[in-house]
C-alpha cells in the first residue's frame, strides 16, 4: 500500500485526486498539506510539513509555486520521493527539483495526461520530418481561473519541439508588440482563457498550402489525476533521479 500526502489537498485537483485514490487498492492519502482550515477530508490536514506526523511514501503535489519551495525542503530533508504537477514554477524552482533529484526520486512533468504526452511525441516527430518549411504555432485553452499563462504544457511542447528544430528556435509570446515579418525561428505560443475549458492543446505547422494540425483536448480533471496517482505508485519504488510520463510508459 503506497501511502500519500497530498499537497493542495484542498484544490479542485486535490478533489479530484482523492476520488481517483478512494477507487484503487494499491495506495491511500494518509495526510493532506493545505493553507486552508476549513477541509473536509478523510485525512488529517495540516498547514504545513512540518506539522506532518504520518508515515509517507510518497508526495503528490497539485499545490502552488509559493508551497514548492518549502514541499523541496520536506522530501529532501526526509529522502521521500515526489510527484510535482504544480505548473507556474520559476526558473530557479525548476533548477532545484533538479538538483533534489540527484537524492530523491522525483517525477516531473507539466501535464499528467497519457494522450498530452502523446501528443508531444508526435509534434517532435512532425517537426523532424517537416523541418525548415512549416511555421510551427501552439494555442494553448484553459478555464478562466487558470493564472499562468502560457501554461506548463504550451511550454513543454515548445521546449520538445526545440530539442528537434535544425535552428535556434526563439519563442515569441506577444506578436502584436512586434511590429515586423514573422521569421523561420519563431515558434509562436498563444494562450486562451475563458469559460470552464478544461485544457486544449493545438500545435500547428503551417507551410506552402497546407496545414498539419495536432491536437488535445481534456474533458475532464480525471485523466491528470489518474497520470499523478499512478506516477505516485511507480516513483514510490524508484531510487533516485527525475523522471517523466516517458520513463513509465517505457516499463
Amino acid at each position: 500500500m503506497t501511502r500519500i500526502l497530498l499537497t493542495g489537498c484542498g484544490g479542485k485537483m486535490g478533489h479530484v485526486v482523492a476520488d481517483v485514490v478512494s477507487g484503487r487498492d494499491d495506495c491511500k492519502i494518509v495526510a493532506g498539506i493545505d493553507l486552508r482550515s476549513d477541509i473536509s477530508a478523510d485525512f488529517n490536514v495540516y498547514k504545513s510539513f512540518d506539522e506532518c506526523k504520518e508515515e509517507i511514501d510518497v508526495v503528490i503535489d497539485f499545490s502552488h509555486p509559493s508551497v514548492t519551495d518549502s514541499m523541496l525542503d520536506y522530501i529532501s530533508a526526509n529522502k521521500i520521493p515526489a510527484v510535482i504537477c504544480t505548473t507556474g514554477l520559476s526558473e530557479e524552482q525548476v533548477k532545484r527539483i533538479h538538483e533534489v533529484s540527484k537524492t530523491v526520486p522525483v517525477f516531473y512533468s507539466a501535464n499528467m495526461s497519457l494522450g498530452v504526452n502523446l501528443l508531444v511525441e508526435l509534434a517532435k516527430k512532425a517537426t523532424a520530418v517537416l523541418g525548415l518549411d512549416f511555421d510551427i504555432e501552439i494555442v494553448e485553452k484553459h478555464h478562466n481561473k487558470k493564472v499562468d499563462a502560457p501554461s506548463g504544457t504550451a511550454l513543454m511542447l515548445a521546449d520538445a519541439i526545440a530539442s528537434v528544430t535544425p535552428y535556434e528556435a526563439e519563442y515569441v509570446y506577444d506578436r502584436h508588440a512586434v511590429r515586423k515579418q514573422r521569421s523561420r525561428e519563431e515558434i509562436g505560443i498563444h494562450a486562451v482563457r475563458g469559460g470552464t475549458i478544461v485544457g486544449e492543446h493545438e500545435v500547428i505547422f503551417a507551410g506552402k498550402d497546407e496545414i498539419v494540425t495536432l491536437s488535445h483536448s481534456a474533458r475532464s480533471k480525471d485523466v491528470f489525476a489518474v497520470g499523478a496517482v499512478n506516477a505516485a505508485v511507480f516513483v514510490s519504488k524508484k531510487g533516485a533521479g527525475l523522471y517523466n510520463m516517458g520513463d513509465m510508459l517505457s516499463e
